[in-house]
């Protein structure tokens, strides 16, 4: 039996007939942008995340601007984010004019090391810092970072890209955040029918800069009161986001149970299978194996003989990239995040993988070294 590294296909009975009456509804309506599906959709996203307002937008990296830019980050500001983390972190950094300055993860739970965190605060003064929830779990010091942050009046942005479902102490991750951001791309835990993403907070007047900033700066249908862009959310992805919310927590159910799996099968193998922090319950994202990175490509071979698929996320640290080069202000450490680009390795983990395909990857790991 093949299983594939991610399967999207993998729809719920009726879901495809639902949504194809959906399609019709829209495309009748000709409600392409904006309009009733993206405002109910973001009042769903809102309840859900236990905020008080949701802002959608055209992508994750957008969201991350959108919320940069509406807390008046821009060129000078030092932004502090971790090493570790996909390439848009730093990119929407540097795109607002700002300095990103990485910072090396936590060994335990691979999130940014809060001991290094501190320490650059005191030695580069930033005016925000991006605290990525990756994996689909969160720091262990996330409670640190919120109150430490507050208190030095330094603003935090939860990239959430991977998150969305994850609860923090008996709740949702986003309940005390200043501000977060989501990605719907269609590969994550929630995801669209194309780009889209949102903006989360409890901030009004937040929120309301960011709508603005992503519709041209309109304060009125041809008033600008500042310079923004073009980033609204789409009818459809609305639409499909909404019809998706009814089957999530199945989705998330099933791959909460295939991650526990891999686990609690592999835990005698000479790999390590990363689990979330105390307080944290996972939304199930990905899979996160680590090996020893002289034997991964050796392992991934077997893997790939017995048509197994497996990603690596993520392959390179961002203060190694080399479009980081002319932009990176500094990096704090990284020892840490390089040694887990060499040794990460990601199983199949997506919606509604069965039992039968987790034991397939399962035995396969077990042949890679020799069980």
């Amino acid at each position: 039996m093949s299983v594939p590294f991610i399967d999207l296909k993998r729809f719920e009975p009726g879901f495809l007939d639902r949504w194809a009456e959906v399609c019709r509804e829209v495309s009748a309506a000709t409600r392409f942008v904006g309009g009733p599906d993206v405002v109910r959709f973001e009042k769903q996203l809102a309840a859900a995340c236990e905020v008080d307002a949701a802002v959608g937008c055209a992508n994750g990296t957008d969201a991350l601007q959108l919320a940069l830019r509406g807390l008046g980050i821009g060129v000078g500001d030092r932004v502090l984010i971790p090493d570790a983390t996909f390439w848009a972190t730093f990119e929407a950094v540097v795109n607002c004019g700002a300095q990103p300055i990485t910072i090396d993860i936590d060994a335990n739970d691979l999130q940014m090391d809060f001991d290094l965190f501190q320490q650059a605060i005191e030695r580069y003064q930033p005016k925000a810092a991006i605290l990525v929830h990756l994996y689909g779990w969160a720091s262990a010091r996330l409670d640190d970072y919120r109150n430490l942050c507050r208190e030095r009046e330094i603003h935090l942005i939860e990239d959430a890209a991977q998150a969305y479902g994850v609860e923090w102490r008996g709740q949702s991750i986003f309940h005390h955040c200043q501000v977060a951001t989501l990605s719907f791309y269609p590969a994550k835990v929630l995801g669209a029918c194309g780009d889209a993403g949102a903006v989360l907070t409890s901030d009004i007047e937040l929120a309301e800069r960011v709508r603005k900033l992503g519709n041209h700066g309109r304060t009125g249908h041809y008033d600008h009161g500042m310079v923004g862009w073009n980033s609204r959310l789409a009818g459809f992805d609305a639409a499909y986001l909404s019809l998706c919310l009814e089957y999530l927590p199945e989705r998330i159910a099933s791959r909460q149970r295939a991650a526990q799996r891999y686990r609690e099968r592999l835990m005698d193998l000479p790999v390590r299978l990363v689990a979330p922090p105390t307080g944290t319950i996972e939304n199930g994202y990905l899979n996160v194996t680590l090996t020893d990175p002289e034997d991964r490509e050796r392992i991934e071979g077997v893997l790939k003989e017995h048509g197994i698929g497996s990603g690596r996320t993520y392959p390179t640290a961002v203060s190694k990239q080399s479009g980081a080069v002319g932009y990176l202000d500094s990096a704090v450490g990284g020892e840490k995040a390089d040694r887990l680009a060499r040794s990460i390795l990601n199983l199949p983990l997506f919606a509604h993988i069965t039992d039968a395909e987790v034991d397939e990857v399962i035995s396969a790991m077990r042949k890679a070294f020799g069980h």
